[in-house]
């Protein structure tokens, strides 16, 4: 019986999806670029996302998206120095989309209004999944590896994603600070792993290039990045009791699927609707149901 309404909830997920393109380009999503011009802020147009009503019954029982927050990287400046994007890229129309698609397409219970917050935040225990984006350039300071550390062994759930090639080495060493036992290496998942199969049945590890990589070259996968960057990665890190704590998603932008979902049909169809929702909507429900 269990396995039949997991059939029965990815055919009608499926089916809604394949059918959003029309909304997508209604509404005019995914227009890009507000990460840099209101940096950590929603604009009041919701980046042309709809809104919808929060159900009384469930107004403490949301699930919400939470954005990592940090200073190094884009805006900031880490041991490798400036650029290289940052927390803020994407933000809001990738948050905003994903929220709106989470809400749309599954019976969970969403937050119309994604937020971010800093590793350091007491608030950061109310939520039970983080996403990070662009770490290539990322440093942990001391404060942020106790808390991340703190809040992973606790129950917290973080996906990573978005980082190229061997910006790998980085956050390898960033995230080693957080765990530096020999047992909590990062290990690549198989495609057999449940987080593949637990809504949507993926057959291969979804890379997803941002958009404007994919219309230069055609290519999934973002050549001009340094070290391997053609094949994706999908790794997680286990606690103690074997339960996934963190997601790295290297090689691939899910991300952008999410922020461009409007901005191209073939985009859409090719990554948007087969890929990037299909993923993190998995990511989430495994995130949740762990």
């Amino acid at each position: 019986m269990k396995r039949r309404r997991t059939i029965l909830l990815a055919v009608l997920v499926l089916f809604a999806l394949v059918s959003s393109l029309a909304v997508a380009q209604r509404y005019g999503r995914g227009r890009g670029g507000w990460g840099r011009r209101f940096p950590g802020q929603i604009p009041a147009d919701r980046a042309g996302v709809p809104d919808w009503k929060i159900d009384p019954r469930f107004q403490h029982d949301l699930f919400t998206f939470v954005r990592v927050q940090y200073d190094s990287g884009y805006g900031g400046r880490g041991r490798r120095g400036w650029g290289g994007g940052g927390w803020a890229t994407d933000f809001p129309d990738s948050d905003l989309n994903f929220s709106y698609r989470l809400q749309q397409l599954t019976s969970m219970k969403v937050n119309p209004n994604p937020i971010s917050l800093r590793l350091t935040d007491p608030k950061l225990f109310d939520y039970p999944f983080l996403y990070m984006i662009e770490p290539g350039r990322l440093e942990f300071s001391e404060e942020e590896v106790i808390a991340l550390r703190r809040y992973l062994l606790n129950g917290g759930f973080l996906m990573v994603d978005d980082f190229w090639g061997d910006e790998y080495e980085n956050f390898h060493e960033q995230i080693k600070r957080v765990f530096p036992e020999p047992d909590q290496e990062p290990t690549e998942l198989d495609v057999s792993h449940e987080i593949f199969r637990c809504v949507y049945q993926l057959r291969e590890k979804p890379q997803v290039p941002s958009i404007h990589s994919w219309l230069q070259t055609g290519e999934t996968w973002e050549p001009w990045h340094g070290g391997d960057a053609r094949t994706v990665h999908y790794k997680g890190i286990f606690d103690d009791q074997k339960r996934m704590m963190v997601l790295i998603c290297h090689n691939t932008d899910l991300g952008d699927g999410w922020e461009r979902e409007g901005e191209s049909e073939d985009y859409f169809r090719e990554f948007s609707e087969k890929k990037s929702y299909p993923m993190g909507i998995n990511i989430v429900t495994y995130a949740l149901t762990h």
